[in-house]
C-alpha cells in the first residue's frame, strides 16, 4: 500500500480516529498491530506470513536472551536465522544468475518473490536480538532494553516493533532501545501537530510533486532510451535521477516521521540535507542515516571499527560498505556501488590523516568549501548509475553513450522540465543553508513558514505526478 493512495488515507483514517477513542490507551498497540499488517498485506497478502514469521522468531529469540543462561547462544542463532531468511529471498535469484546453469533449481530460485521491506525488518530484528543481549552487558542506560516479562507482552511489542506501518517497507530502519521505551498509552492532546503537518507537508511534496514528475523523464536514462540522449541531455537525466531519488527518499522517510509522530511514536530523522556535505564521510552522516548508523554499532563496531590498526580500518571501512551495497538490492551493480563508496572512505581517511594543519585550514575557506560540496555531489550523482541501471553492462553503455554522443541534438524539453522540477530542491537546500550561517534567516523564514508550506500544499493538490512506486520499495 503506498502513501499516497485513497486506500491508505481510508486505513490511516479509520485506524487514528478509533485510537484515540475515550479509553482506547488499552488496545492501541493491537490496533496498530493490525493496521500494519492490513498495510502491509494489501497488494500480495501471503508475504504477511513471512513478516509474521520474522516476528516469532525475533521476540521469541530476545525472549530467550534476557531469559536463558546460553544469551550468546540464542543471540548468534537468532541473527543467523535471520540473515539465512533474508539471503534466500533476497540473494537466491542472484545467486542462481550468476552460478547456476538454467535449470530447474535455478528456475525456482528465479522465481522466488522479493517481499517489500524485507531488508528493512530484517534489520529491526536483528537491532532487537543485540540491544537484549548488551543490556545484559552493558551498563550504559541509553542502550538498556527493559522487555516484558510475559512472553505475550513482549510478542506484542515485537509485533509492533517491527511492523509498525509508517516505517515498516522503506524506513527509517528503527532500533529496538529507541522504540520499545515508547510503547505505551498515547493521548490526543500531546500530539505536536506543527511538526507532524509540517513532516508531512514536505514529505508528500518532495515525493508527489518533485520526485514522481521526474520519474517521467529520468526514464529516458534506462536502456535502451539513453543511447539517443545527447551527453548534456545525459548529464541533465543523471542529475534529474539524483535530485529524484533524495526527494524521493526523503519524502518517504519525512511521511513516516510525520504519521508516526501523529501516533505519538518518534523516529529519527534519516535525511540532514546530504547534498551540503563537504567529504564522503560526510555524507554517510547525513543520507539514510538509519542504514548508516545501524551498519556503524552494528557491524563495524562488531568487526573493531577503528581500534585495530589503520589497514583494518580501511578494510572494516570498505566490507561494511560492500556489504551496505549488496543490502540494497540482488545485483552486482549495488556491490560495486558499495564498492565505490568503500574505496572512497578508506582514501579519503588515508589522505585526511597524511595532511599537515596548514592544507587541513585551506580547505575550510568558503571558496573551498563549495567546491568540495560539488565534488562529492558530483560523486555521489555518478554513482547513482549504478541504481538506475542495475545490470553492470548498461552502466557501461550510458558512459559510452555520454562520451560519443557530444554532437547529438538536444532533447531540451527534458533539460527544462529536469531543471524546473529540481529547483525546489536546490532552494530548498539554500534556504537549510542560510539558516544555519545566518539566524537573521530563521527569523525571517518564521514568518514565511506558513506561506511556504501552503504554497507546497497547493501544489500536491494541482501539480501531482502519477503516482509511483518508492524508489527504496525494491530493497
Amino acid at each position: 500500500m503506498l502513501f499516497h493512495t485513497p486506500e491508505f488515507l481510508i486505513l490511516f483514517i479509520i485506524t487514528f480516529i478509533i485510537y484515540y477513542l475515550p479509553g482506547a490507551q488499552n488496545f492501541q498497540l493491537l490496533l496498530l498491530i493490525i493496521s500494519s499488517f492490513v498495510f502491509y498485506a494489501w497488494h500480495i497478502p501471503l508475504l504477511v506470513i513471512l513478516l509474521i514469521g520474522s516476528i516469532l522468531l525475533n521476540a521469541l529469540v530476545s525472549f530467550r536472551i534476557a531469559h536463558s543462561r546460553a544469551q550468546k547462544a540464542w543471540a548468534a542463532a537468532g541473527i543467523t536465522a535471520n540473515l539465512l531468511i533474508l539471503a534466500f529471498f533476497k540473494y537466491s535469484s542472484l545467486l542462481a544468475r550468476t552460478f547456476l546453469p538454467a535449470d530447474h533449481i535455478a528456475g525456482f530460485l528465479l522465481s522466488i518473490p522479493l517481499p517489500v521491506g524485507i531488508s528493512f525488518y530484517t534489520f529491526q530484528g536483528i537491532s532487537l536480538l543485540a540491544d537484549v543481549l548488551r543490556s545484559r552487558y552493558e551498563k550504559r542506560p541509553d542502550y538498556q532494553v527493559q522487555i516484558a516479562l510475559d512472553f505475550t507482552g513482549h510478542l506484542r511489542q515485537t509485533a509492533l516493533f517491527i511492523a509498525f506501518f509508517p516505517q515498516l517497507v522503506a524506513g527509517p530502519i528503527v532500533k529496538a532501545y529507541d522504540f520499545l521505551p515508547q510503547i505505551k498509552g498515547k493521548f490526543l492532546k500531546d500530539i505536536d501537530w506543527n511538526f507532524a503537518v509540517k513532516a508531512l507537508v514536505t514529505g508528500y511534496f518532495l515525493k508527489t510533486v518533485i520526485a514522481d514528475n521526474l520519474k517521467d523523464y529520468t526514464v529516458w536514462i534506462s536502456w535502451p532510451f539513453f543511447n539517443s540522449l545527447s551527453t548534456l541531455t545525459l548529464l541533465s537525466a543523471l542529475f534529474g535521477y539524483s535530485m529524484q531519488i533524495f526527494a524521493d527518499f526523503a519524502g518517504y522517510s519525512l511521511i513516516a516521521i510525520g504519521l508516526a509522530a501523529l501516533f505519538g511514536y518518534t523516529l529519527r530523522i534519516n535525511f540532514n540535507f546530504p547534498y551540503l556535505a563537504k567529504s564522503c564521510s560526510e555524507f554517510w552522516s547525513r543520507w539514510h542515516i538509519s542504514l548508516s548508523s545501524w551498519l556503524k554499532e552494528y557491524l563495524y563496531i562488531s568487526l573493531g571499527g577503528n581500534r585495530k590498526g589503520s589497514l583494518r580500518t580501511y578494510f572494516n571501512l570498505f566490507i561494511v560498505m560492500f556489504l551496505g551495497g549488496l543490502w540494497h538490492g540482488a545485483a552486482w551493480s549495488y556491490a560495486i556501488w558499495g564498492t565505490w563508496h568503500g574505496l572512497a572512505l578508506a582514501i579519503e581517511r588515508f589522505i585526511g590523516k597524511l595532511m599537515s594543519a596548514k592544507v587541513k585550514n585551506f580547505l575550510e575557506k568558503p571558496a573551498v568549501l563549495f567546491l568540495r560540496i560539488l565534488l562529492v555531489f558530483f560523486f555521489v550523482t555518478i554513482s547513482w548509475l549504478l541504481f538506475k541501471l542495475p545490470e553492470f553492462k548498461h552502466v557501461l553503455f550510458f558512459i559510452s553513450a555520454f562520451f560519443s554522443n557530444i554532437n547529438t541534438a538536444h532533447k531540451t524539453s527534458l533539460v527544462f522540465a529536469v531543471l524546473l522540477y529540481s529547483l525546489p530542491v536546490i532552494f530548498y537546500y539554500i534556504l537549510h543553508a542560510l539558516q544555519s550561517e545566518y539566524n537573521q534567516f530563521k527569523a525571517v523564514f518564521s514568518y514565511a513558514a506558513p506561506f511556504v508550506y501552503g504554497v507546497m500544499l497547493f501544489l500536491i493538490i494541482i501539480n501531482s505526478g502519477e503516482p509511483g512506486a518508492f524508489i527504496y520499495f525494491q530493497f
